[in-house]
């Protein structure tokens, strides 16, 4: 009944934020947003016509998830596209976030995906720098709260992969390379991972080739409103590259946008992720479940195990003429060691709502607020910028 409660006075405040603001057209917010967008190329972009006004969005960042408590730093957006490219070629999107949180945690992130001309070639690709302490709670689908524990290391992950377009319009091949380290690794003496040590508990290197596939054919790669998006990778880890463990991992993320009606503009968001793993896996690739992603609600790697599969839906509503929007999101997924221990019986569930502030119009650019839950968690609050995917 908590939860449900919960739900219900959350839905009422974003719709009472919502009855209060939704009339504003031109505020000082706006000022305010302005006043951290610069332009880069403005002067040649009024020159030419043919140029896109490049935008470099900065702000102060505030920052909640269960994982980290309350965060604060800078974000940064870079949104360009090369010269010579038209209405054909979607955005570059180059975020880098550096946040500070209560828990004495730090990170620098990036996640980029870049259309070169005519979107012939992509490159996308993740960077993270992070000292990030998480809990643990053991390994497996089934792992108790009390055995919560907490260990800290360092993080290092560079991942680029390039990918060209073959046979249609939206569909790319390549591939690239993925370097994760982890190391400094601190837990706790005689605690419940010192007991267990699974491989490489306390620090890892994987090394190794990516191939990859996409396939985007999304109208925005901030905040779809129609498309699909579906990405493959497939690595090959080996110590002989200079890692510490020999393995392969295999992921996909699949997505679907779908405008529901023109009018209003509403959206239903689907997507379904997977995360599979074979041979000396170190713990730092095992599958971690629950995000500020997918199945929110869960604090990330409450279960923790070789291979997951989850999936969500979203229904997303723009209230007319106002910069604020509402959510409610419904998943499902579960962690497993063999496909054989994956029953229906067992799937954990999540479901929430969330308020929406458009912070870029054009690029439909949003902070968001989100509430999430399951029927094994009592709720989390996440506060973040761009919407969960």
């Amino acid at each position: 009944m908590k939860i449900f409660q919960r739900l219900s006075i959350l839905i009422f405040l974003l719709l009472s934020i919502n009855n209060i603001l939704a009339q504003e057209k031109e505020t000082s917010l706006d000022k305010v947003v302005e006043y951290f967008t610069f332009y880069p190329n403005k002067k040649k972009a009024e020159k030419d016509s043919t140029l896109y006004k490049s935008k470099f969005i900065t702000a102060p960042i505030i920052y909640y998830s269960p994982e980290t408590s309350l965060g604060f730093g800078i974000g940064a957006k870079y949104l360009f596209k090369f010269k010579g490219s038209g209405e054909e070629t979607r955005t570059s999107n180059m975020p880098l976030s550096f946040l500070y949180t209560l828990k004495n945690q730090f990170f620098i992130f990036s996640g980029f995906e870049v259309f070169t001309n005519q979107e012939k070639w992509v490159i996308t690709g993740n960077f993270l720098f992070q000292n990030y302490p998480r809990l643990y709670f053991g390994i497996g689908k089934n792992t108790l709260e009390s055995n919560e524990e907490l260990y800290d290391s360092y993080q290092f992950l560079f991942e680029p992969i390039v990918l060209k377009r073959v046979f249609t319009r939206y569909l790319f091949l390549g591939g690239g390379l993925r370097y994760n380290q982890v190391y400094n690794t601190e837990i706790e003496p005689n605690g419940l991972l010192d007991t267990n040590k699974p491989t490489g508990y306390d620090g890892s290197t994987s090394v190794g080739f990516e191939l990859a596939a996409l396939y985007d054919s999304r109208d925005n790669i901030l905040n779809a409103t129609k498309g699909w998006y579906l990405e493959f990778t497939k690595g090959y880890y080996n110590t002989s590259l200079g890692g510490t463990h020999k393995f392969d991992l295999t992921r996909f993320d699949l997505r679907y946008f779908l405008t529901v009606s023109e009018k209003s503009k509403d959206v239903l968001a689907f997507q379904a992720i997977g995360h599979f793993t074979n041979g000396d896996v170190p713990l730092s690739e095992y599958a971690l479940f629950g995000s500020e992603e997918i199945m929110r609600g869960y604090i990330e790697g409450r279960y923790v195990e070789e291979n997951l599969l989850a999936t969500q839906v979203e229904y997303r509503r723009t209230f007319k003429d106002s910069r604020f929007g509402f959510v409610a999101f419904l998943g499902a997924g579960d962690v497993f060691s063999r496909a054989s221990e994956l029953k229906f019986k067992d799937i954990k569930l999540n479901y929430g709502v969330g308020l929406r502030f458009m912070l870029d119009k054009k690029e439909k650019l949003n902070i968001r607020f989100d509430y999430g839950a399951g029927n094994e968690s009592d709720g989390n609050l996440y506060l973040n910028i761009a919407e969960a995917f």
